[in-house]
């Protein structure tokens, strides 16, 4: 009887045993790098000409500590060539150490972080606007590309002890290559560049042409790898989310503007400079929250197709917009990135599109922070 008893506890035990590592294995293969709300540390380490002290005092552990109690679970931490890098390809120590520090803090207060090379030397996404087209040399150049590669191997010697569900890496931002098909045979270069190192790091991949959703049908996705999230930017309609903004044709458009609704009226599309006309007309139709849905449509297939993570890596709107315009889009993309289950991150925190003031050390729009976290108080709760 005692035999049997053992025997029984044995079975027993064994069961539960079985039944533990059984949940375990369920709950790991269920949790890899899990993101919902974030937002872009930008212009820290990329985009800012600030060295010393005043970058190092940019973002610090206490912006994680708020950002993880507004209710954010990642951010993305763009950074530049220029800045990790000298002109030798000599890493510069003070910008690493604050990228080591800030994944650190980022992580220790319940942030994952995103790692994106947000510029390099070889390629600027916005040339096109700005000139400096010709140093564009990623997608014509296997010396430009292996430099990349190259990049790719001392970020991950650096950042390769995080575990792979609190570290991300995203190997370029916005690519503007000539054809698709070059982005696509980077993207399977770099990915094997990177599996050969990091077989299970979750790598964020968009599409050509700044990651736009137009062009997610043309993009193809190393297969057999679940450890990417494909990532799109939405800035549409670009004439209200950059209205104003000097670096876009469409920011000098200085006429009424609708949301929702047709967003330029035939009168005031007649009355706008001849020069940008060409760029504001689509803007002459009606937009609302079924035109952003449409738009998304091509990415959320491809992702559905691949069975993979979608994100918005970038979306927000410039600082001196409307706010009432900005505050019913940014109700409008929440609901749609809800719908499909699209994780998102804000354009920025702190900067020209942010709602955070760090000279101040105060929010300079925090009904746009309660919108982003479905805290808006509804119009019968308002005092």
């Amino acid at each position: 009887m005692r035999k049997f008893r053992n025997m029984l506890t044995a079975v027993l035990t064994f069961g539960i045993v079985a039944l533990m590592f059984g949940s375990c294995a369920k709950e790991e293969s269920s949790q890899g790098f899990v993101i919902k709300r974030g937002t872009n540390l930008s212009h820290w380490l990329s985009q800012n000409d600030m060295r010393g002290e005043m970058r190092a005092k940019h973002i610090q552990e206490a912006d994680m500590v708020r950002l993880d109690s507004l209710g954010f679970d990642f951010v993305r931490i763009p950074i530049d060539e220029e800045q990790m890098w000298d002109d030798q390809g000599n890493k510069l120590p003070e910008a690493w150490d604050l990228l080591l520090n800030g994944v650190k803090n980022a992580n220790k207060h319940n942030l994952r972080v995103i790692v994106d090379l947000h510029i390099i030397r070889s390629h600027y996404f916005n040339a096109v606007n700005e000139g400096g087209e010709d140093k564009n040399t990623l997608f014509t150049s296997e010396e430009s590309q292996q430099q990349l590669i190259n990049m790719w191997y001392e970020l991950s010697d650096t950042l390769k002890g995080f575990s792979t569900d609190s570290v991300a890496y995203e190997f370029m931002n916005e690519p503007v290559a000539p054809e698709h098909d070059q982005w696509n045979q980077l993207i399977a270069k770099v990915h094997k560049a990177l599996r050969e190192r990091e077989p299970n790091r979750t790598l964020i991949i968009g599409s050509n042409l700044w990651q736009g959703v137009q062009t997610f049908k043309y993009l193809k996705v190393p297969e057999g790898d679940k450890n990417i999230i494909l990532s799109f930017h939405l800035y549409e309609p670009m004439v209200l989310t950059h209205n104003g903004a000097p670096w876009t044709p469409v920011g000098k458009y200085t006429g009424k503007l609708n949301y929702p609704g047709v967003m330029i009226s035939k009168e005031d599309y007649d009355k706008a400079p001849e020069d940008i006309k060409k760029d504001i007309e689509r803007y002459t139709k009606e937009w609302n929250r079924d035109s952003l849905r449409s738009l998304m449509n091509d990415a959320i297939e491809v992702a559905k197709k691949y069975d993979l993570q979608l994100f918005c890596g970038e979306w927000g709107v410039y600082e001196p917009v409307d706010r009432e315009l900005a505050y019913k889009w940014t109700r409008d993309m929440i609901s749609v990135f809800n719908e499909n289950h699209v994780a998102w991150c804000t354009w920025c925190y702190d900067a020209d599109f942010g709602f955070w003031d760090q000279l101040k050390h105060d929010f300079k729009d925090k009904p746009l922070v309660d919108i982003l976290m479905g805290k808006e108080q509804k119009p019968d709760e308002k005092k």
